[in-house]
């Protein structure tokens, strides 16, 4: 899926490069967000082993780039969010602090109501849950995508996205009075989820 999304990108660069700059313009896009897990795991050292994870809760974020006759979009985008963290083998409950930043093309409708549709390719990120149950970790050095449509409607538009991250490392700080330092490349945390955001484009 990474590699179609990859190839959507290209091909709207590629698109966006045989027009004219001056028939576009810069835009910017805050948003508010809110993300629901639809699967997730991390494969914890042994004895511990594979857990069940999720992440939901809220967030914000914006994207910043340029457009091309309205109807192509490219820019960057990036994600602050405090989802609550939860595994079903350590028994984590807890919240935590999320950022991710990508790269994204997309297409719209050139009108003023219209249905818009992109994708993301996530290149860096962080999930660091708070301590509970005596571990602190941090997952990092994230990657995947993301595919999304939208309705705008003025300077307003609402959008459903999914998306698939991987976490290629964790670092664990502590286990209950031990401050391990402890870094792994291959405890990994993998989470697919829903994105529902209302955002604001509007052109600079």
């Amino acid at each position: 899926m990474k590699k179609i999304v990859l190839a959507f990108m290209l091909m709207l660069v590629s698109f966006s490069s045989a027009h004219a700059l001056d028939k576009g313009g810069m835009f910017f896009e805050p948003m508010l967000t809110y993300e629901t897990t639809d699967t997730g795991n991390v494969n914890f050292p042994a004895p511990t082993g594979s857990s069940d994870t999720t992440l939901k809760g809220w967030g914000t974020g914006a994207r910043f780039g340029f457009h091309v006759l309205d109807i192509i979009f490219l820019g960057a985008d990036g994600r602050y969010s405090i989802p609550k963290f939860k595994d079903s083998t350590l028994g984590q409950d807890t919240d935590s602090k999320s950022w991710n930043a990508s790269a994204l093309a997309g297409v719209q409708m050139p009108w003023i109501v219209g249905l818009r549709a992109w994708g993301n390719w996530i290149f860096a990120g962080e999930v660091d849950p708070d301590n509970s149950r005596n571990v602190d970790e941090k997952f990092k050095s994230a990657n995947g995508w993301r595919l999304g449509v939208g309705m705008k409607v003025a300077v307003v538009s609402l959008n459903v996205e999914y998306q698939d991250i991987k976490y290629d490392k964790t670092d664990i700080t502590s286990v209950g009075v031990f401050n391990t330092g402890f870094s792994s490349d291959s405890t990994e945390l993998h989470n697919k989820a829903w994105v529902f955001s209302v955002s604001f484009p509007f052109g600079l």
